[in-house]
């Protein structure tokens, strides 16, 4: 069935370039008290009233930048995190949940108060400065874009990455913004090294279903373009169908995989939607002003991927769900890779440059 943006009840109140549609409680806050701003440099001055759907950008210093990943099946080690908070407004973003510990929602609280860690390139190279550090493969947007909208304004991803490249460092980048294209001076340096691997996220080919999942990314034009554009300056590029929901885009699985493999992307890798957290609520709200008349139905196909419930924490099972639903998005998944993806090398990120780097004695090898 085609997603047409004909298709939309468009409410009255509808926030335009918003995912989520309402503020949500924070679950951690047993009562309505004063958010902590002690690690904050800015605050509304008195008597001062913000408008309530633009962006607030608020400094933090945090004392450490490079994050250990514990979950045995999200495929990385270590992630890095310029921004919390993220202005995509993606509707279906696992990520929201994590804004709670910073005393704020997972609504529009995700999208509109965006922290920035200006200091995330000096803590980054004093960890690669350790002499206890070994050069794991470090993912830049593990939980939120670091090529978001104001980095094209602060450039505190770009200056990371040249922190990364003078060390010579394994990294992995995932984004769904265009914007990573100003930083191929050094993604092609990094590439004759072998220590950088982009991984696009692509959900559609439509641009009416980008528009209103993920408000204020990258256009799908723009992002296929990332992948040709990536591809063509031989860097490594995969695209990610993250997240697939049934009946919203899992009928493109295999013009979307043809398509960005004809452009050059290396491999396709997918999730299937979880709400977990407040994102069940979120989402649902959405879905109920947005496409009244499949709603109910796309929330019971998630479920139904679940065991019943919108969201499943197992690991193993959590990323890809359960179930017939499940399993026809594999099946089909599978199907695609085979027709369309040739070869399907992936090679692991070069090490020993940071190891030569650290120890000298190493270049003897």
């Amino acid at each position: 069935m085609d997603f047409t943006i004909q298709s939309f009840f468009m409410p009255e109140d509808f926030l335009k370039g918003r995912g989520a549609q309402k503020k949500v409680h924070n679950r951690f806050f047993k009562l309505n008290h004063e958010i902590r701003d002690d690690f904050l440099n800015f605050c509304i001055a008195e008597g001062e009233e913000a408008d309530q759907n633009k962006s607030k950008y608020i400094d933090v210093y945090p004392k450490t930048f490079v994050n250990k990943v514990t979950s045995p099946d999200v495929g990385m080690q270590y992630s890095a995190n310029p921004y919390q908070g993220c202005e995509h407004g993606c509707v279906y973003c696992y990520a929201r949940n994590s804004h709670e510990y910073w005393g704020y929602g997972a609504g529009l609280d995700f999208e509109r108060n965006i922290l920035v860690k200006q200091n995330a390139p000096f803590l980054l190279e004093e960890q690669l400065k350790k002499r206890s550090w070994q050069p794991n493969t470090i993912v830049f947007s593990g939980n939120t874009d670091c090529y978001q909208p104001i980095e094209r304004k602060l450039g505190i991803t770009r200056k990371c990455l040249e922190v990364m490249l003078k060390w010579k460092h394994p990294t992995g980048i995932i984004t769904k913004n265009a914007l990573i294209l100003r930083d191929l001076d050094i993604l092609q340096e990094m590439a004759k090294l072998n220590i950088i691997s982009v991984y696009l996220s692509i959900t559609s080919l439509s641009e009416d279903t980008r528009r209103l999942l993920e408000p204020r990314t990258a256009s799908i034009k723009q992002r296929l373009k990332t992948v040709e554009m990536l591809s063509e300056h031989n860097i490594p590029v995969r695209v990610m169908m993250a997240p697939i929901i049934p009946s919203l885009n899992s009928h493109e699985i295999l013009p979307l995989v043809k398509k960005v493999v004809e452009l050059g992307a290396r491999d396709v890798s997918y999730t299937i939607v979880r709400l977990n957290g407040q994102i069940g609520e979120i989402f649902a709200d959405w879905a109920k002003k947005t496409i009244p008349d499949r709603a109910e139905r796309i929330l019971n196909q998630i479920a139904e991927c679940h065991g019943g419930n919108l969201n499943d924490s197992h690991w193993g099972r959590r990323i890809k769900g359960d179930g017939a639903i499940a399993m026809q998005v594999k099946n089909t998944m599978t199907i695609a890779k085979n027709k369309y993806l040739k070869t399907r090398n992936k090679e692991s990120l070069d090490r020993s440059h940071y190891l030569a780097i650290k120890d000298p004695q190493m270049r003897l090898f």
